[in-house]
Order: structure tokens, then sequence, then C-alpha cells
């Protein structure tokens, strides 16, 4: 089996909480050596039960052929389930509700990622996370269609978080939470501001503390009054609106080196120079946030996590197909960990 890197500053907290609350977690991408190595260790962490979607003979095979222990993994071959029947009549009812017809409701649910988010809409899994072998794409088109929006959220978004014990000034603790790094090409100052307002309460919840949010700008408090400093500006105020002042700060515009570095806060923005370093980073765009990442991941060696999905009404994520078995182990834990959190929001699903 693969090396897994020691536990870090925000996977300890993940595993520690699942051990205490262990989840059931879909991989619609299971015939895939490194979701068996996870499944594995997810296992052997006690941190609940991997769900593995393909077929079964062949999953096995692979897992006999690289040592890799099966026990308390489940496995399921989307066709021959006994829920196939099931989820083809639920989706019928829901095609049929949106005014489509002749829709190959079968061919749909055949496919794995179709068929995982069916099983964590309707309770058979308590998150589900893809990507490791498909485009980005190919996760978030089923996961919108079949999982409830959240209606306190006005559009999908996905969150990086990333760790790094190396790299100076990565936010408080070596974590820093990077929004919107999937869904959302060019954000309005509504989206914006839902973005900041939701992505620091994620970061408050992992945290366990106020998180500090930056909405990020070539400008600093108006030093350059351009339209897309303006949008952030506006956006920061909005968002302040939509959390309590004891989960999370909220400033902006700002440049990323004020948000992370105290020296150059002191000479640039002096009036926050004695806040803590921020912990979520709110970009102006898609390619700003995606851009960012990969740097941070490629060239920094940071730790990446996720995107872990936010806007549904069920936790889930979605992982690069060059990611490691550290990244997709981290990104199932905090999934995880996110279902813990829906289940106290809505002790009445069947989540």
């Amino acid at each position: 089996m693969s090396d897994f890197s020691k536990p870090n500053s925000f996977t300890q907290p993940l595993f520690d909480q699942l051990r205490r609350h262990p989840k059931r977690l879909v991989f619609p991408e299971g015939e895939d050596v490194r979701i068996l190595q996870v499944a594995a260790k997810f296992v052997e962490l006690g941190l609940g039960v991997p769900i593995l979607l393909g077929r079964r003979e062949r999953i096995f095979a692979m897992a006999a052929e690289e040592g890799i222990s099966m026990q308390f993994v489940r496995v399921i071959d989307p066709e021959r389930s006994s829920d196939f029947p099931l989820f083809c009549s639920r989706l019928d009812r829901i095609e049929r509700y949106r005014g489509l017809s002749g829709v190959d409701v079968e061919g749909m649910v055949a496919k794995p990622h179709y068929f995982a988010a069916m099983m964590v809409q309707y309770g058979q899994a308590d998150a589900c996370l893809g990507g490791n072998q498909v485009a980005a794409a190919g996760v978030f088109r089923p996961l919108l269609h079949l999982i409830k929006p959240d209606p306190q959220v006005p559009r999908v978004f996905a969150v990086t978080v990333m760790t790094s014990e190396t790299l100076p000034n990565f936010g408080e603790d070596g974590v820093l939470f990077l929004a919107d790094t999937g869904l959302i090409p060019e954000p309005t100052v509504g989206d914006l501001a839902s973005i900041a307002a939701e992505t620091g309460m994620l970061a408050h919840h992992h945290l366990g503390r106020r998180a500090r949010v930056a909405l990020l700008s070539h400008s600093n408090h108006g030093s350059s009054p351009t339209e897309g400093a303006l949008k952030m500006k506006a956006a920061m105020a909005l968002a302040r609106e939509k959390v309590s002042v004891d989960d999370c700060d909220i400033d902006g515009e700002i440049q990323v080196d004020v948000a992370l570095n105290p020296e150059s806060a002191r000479v640039k923005l002096p009036e926050v120079a004695s806040k803590p370093r921020a912990d979520v980073l709110v970009f102006p765009s898609l390619d700003a946030a995606h851009i960012s990442m990969k740097l941070l991941r490629h060239l920094g060696g940071a730790e990446s996590y996720g995107r872990i999905i936010r806007g549904l009404t069920r936790p889930a994520g979605q992982v690069p197909r060059t990611a490691t078995v550290e990244m997709i182990l981290g990104t199932a834990a905090a999934l995880g960990v996110e279902a813990i959190q829906y289940r106290e929001l809505y002790p009445n699903s069947v989540l």
C-alpha cells in the first residue's frame, strides 16, 4: 500500500471527529488503485464505511493484485444493485416533473456518478467524492442535476482547502480556504458575498474559531477605484450582513500580501496590521482562484484538499485526476465531517 503522509493541522481534527461519528462515503470511480488504497485506510482509521462503485469482479481482482484489504469496504455495481429499479423510478418522476420526456433513465442511473448522486440524495450514503478518473464536468453535472440546492445559497460553488508547514504566511494555522475554485467563471457582487460568507462559516466550522476572510483585489481599501476593486468592496459589505462577527471577520478589497503578511500590512494598510493572517481567500474570478491554487500546489508544494462543493443540501466533492491518495483521503474526511454538520443542521433528514 502507498504511504500516507502524517496527518496535518487540517486532517488530524477531521480524523478525530470521524472516529466519533463515522460516515458512509461513496466513490463513483471505484476501479482505481488509489481509491482502493484510500478505502482501506478509511477503514483502518475507523472513519466509516467506504462504498466503491464499479465492476465487482474487477475491483476485487485489483485489490488482490495490490495486496489491499477489502474488509468492511462495500462494492456496488450500479446496474446490478437492488436500488437500481428504485432510482430509475425516482429519476423518471424527476424528469417528468421537469417536463422532460424520452429520457433514458436506466442509462443515466447506470452511470456511476448519477448513481452516487442518487445514493447521497436518498440517504444511501452520507457524501460522495469523484473526479479521480474523469474531468470536473463529469462530477459536477450529476450532482447539480440530482442533489437539491441549498435555498440559502444563490449559486453552487467550490472551495479548495490547502495546507503547508513550510510556506511562510500560510494562514494562521498553516491552512487556507480558497474560493471559488471550480464553478462560477465571473461571479457577481451577490455571488462573491455568498462565497465569502459561506466559506467563512466553513472555515469557522473546521478551525473551531473566528475565521478571517479576505476578498482579494489589486487594490487596498480604495487605493485603485477600478470596477473590479469596487465590486470586491461591495461584496465585502454585503457579506458582512450575512454572518455573525463572532464567527467571521470579513475584509476587502485588499491585496493578497496584505491579507497574509503582517509586514506588508504595516506598510500598505496599517489599520489591518494587527489582524491575524487571513484564513479564507475569495478571488474575483474563477481564473484567478484556479491559477493560484495550481501555483500553490505545483510550485509551492502545498497539500490540496477538494474541491468541496457548497450550495447543495448534501455533502459532495471533486478531486483532480492527478490527485494523490493523501489528497483523496483528506478530501473524503472533510466531506465526512461536513456530513456530521448536516446531520446536526437537519436532524429529521434522511442523511
